[in-house]
């Protein structure tokens, strides 16, 4: 059956057989012990499906990425230690010295960091685009070592909302891969594939896990990218020696196989089980967060928007943002939890403001069942230059507003408390 997005937050991922366990166990084992030398053989030629070494996979960690697969109507699922992690895993799967990718600027810091500081360093050059410029200004970043477009559903903290068609539109004339980050809508909001994505990463610790509890990080392949005979990506095409000669295009799934058998065996950046097992049972309740935590931030960006002490608000909920109609495009059901918004005046003031909060609490951190503010200019995005901020729509003044499923009154009678202080 063709179940809907809330039973299969539920429900997907792991079935039990009669007398098992009815939600997966924690396979708290780094090795699995096999009597049979074939059938060890086998999984290690990928041959057969199971597991030998957690460093590769795990039943713990499994049950959640084939979670994940089917919220994002993916092939397959690979769940990294980081949101980073996965980020990275992503890009070295395709990407090597001599090669470039394409990004927004509206990206998380951390992200902007690692495209413009560390894959250099690798040989991997980032090229960054404005994603509200027009698409042929976009087209002219693309040569033929381009081996992705990364961008971001909901832009973090710009809350920019991604036109999903225009870049679709540059990935499909060029053939290069189209990954999106859609850690802050979640695949209840938004479902890349639907608008012409290929590859979708979270950062698990989000909304996905939902509790702050378990650190991770998802890849998902969508299965709907041909790298056969694709110039582009030669290694695809090209015997991989270090894996008996295999060629990954040939494959019914090329990209998450490359991913897990050759970058996920070289580095080693598997998700724990412990952190699969909380993951898992965290998007049981998914579906029900991500409603809340949208009407929520509708309801505090309506409040912030009328306040004589706020500046501006940004929130693709309020009908004269920017990105309204995008939202009503790709997300008409509720345009998450996130929301960002300036203060007048001094930069002093927004931290007034923060040490003001009462039950709103200032952490590195967002998109969890509680209420949180950070100021990202000086932290998250605090490696960046001013032009850098500039560009990624991180003013001075700015102050992120990760919204919890707390009652709306108690955090709007919060942040009203705070704002007499200012």
């Amino acid at each position: 059956m063709n179940y809907k997005l809330d039973t299969l937050c539920v429900q997907a991922g792991y079935k039990p057989q009669t007398g098992e366990a009815r939600i997966p166990p924690i396979a708290q084992s780094t090795t699995f012990f096999y009597g049979d030398t074939k059938a060890m053989a086998d999984l290690f030629d990928l041959k057969a499906d199971g597991y030998f070494y957690s460093r590769l996979a795990n039943p713990t960690v499994a049950a959640f990425e084939g979670k994940v697969a089917a919220l994002e109507d993916g092939v397959c699922a690979i769940a990294c230690a980081s949101g980073m992690s996965a980020t990275s895993l992503s890009v070295f799967t395709v990407a090597g010295a001599g090669d470039n990718i394409l990004s927004s600027h509206a990206v998380y810091g951390g992200t902007y960091n690692l495209f413009s500081t560390t894959l250099p360093k690798l040989g991997i050059e980032c090229r960054f685009f404005d994603p509200d410029a027009p698409k042929e200004e976009i087209e002219k970043l693309i040569d033929d070592r381009t081996k992705m477009i990364f961008t971001e559903t909901v832009a973090n903290p710009s809350i920019i909302i991604l036109d999903f068609d225009k870049i679709a539109d540059i990935a499909k004339k060029h053939n290069v891969l189209f990954a999106v980050d859609n850690t802050l809508a979640t695949p209840v909001l938004c479902q890349p594939k639907k608008f012409g994505a290929n590859l979708v990463i979270h950062s698990s610790s989000k909304y996905l896990d939902g509790h702050a509890a378990a650190l991770g990080g998802v890849i998902v392949d969508l299965g709907n990218f041909n790298y056969k005979n694709n110039p582009r990506y030669t290694s695809f095409n090209e015997p991989d020696e270090s894996y008996h000669g295999l060629v990954y295009a040939d494959l019914a799934v090329p990209f998450g196989t490359k991913c897990r058998a050759q970058m996920m065996r070289d580095f080693g950046a598997i998700m724990s089980p412990q952190n699969g097992f909380i993951s898992f049972i965290g998007c049981d309740t998914l579906a029900l967060r991500m409603e809340r935590h949208s009407s929520n931030a509708q309801k505090v960006a309506k409040y912030l928007k009328n306040h004589p002490k706020i500046e501006w608000v940004k929130h693709a909920s309020l009908e004269d943002n920017k990105y309204h109609a995008l939202a009503q495009k790709y997300m008409p059901n509720g345009q998450g939890g996130m929301l960002s918004f300036g203060i007048k005046g001094s930069v002093e003031k927004c931290a007034t403001f923060m040490e003001s909060l009462k039950l709103i609490t200032q952490e590195t951190h967002v998109a969890d069942v509680r209420s949180c503010v950070l100021h990202p200019a000086s932290t998250t995005h605090r490696q960046l230059s001013e032009e850098d901020l500039k560009n990624a729509g991180v003013p001075h003044n700015l102050i992120r507003l990760s919204v919890g499923i707390e009652n709306p009154d108690d955090i709007i009678a919060d942040i009203e408390q705070a704002l007499q202080n200012v």
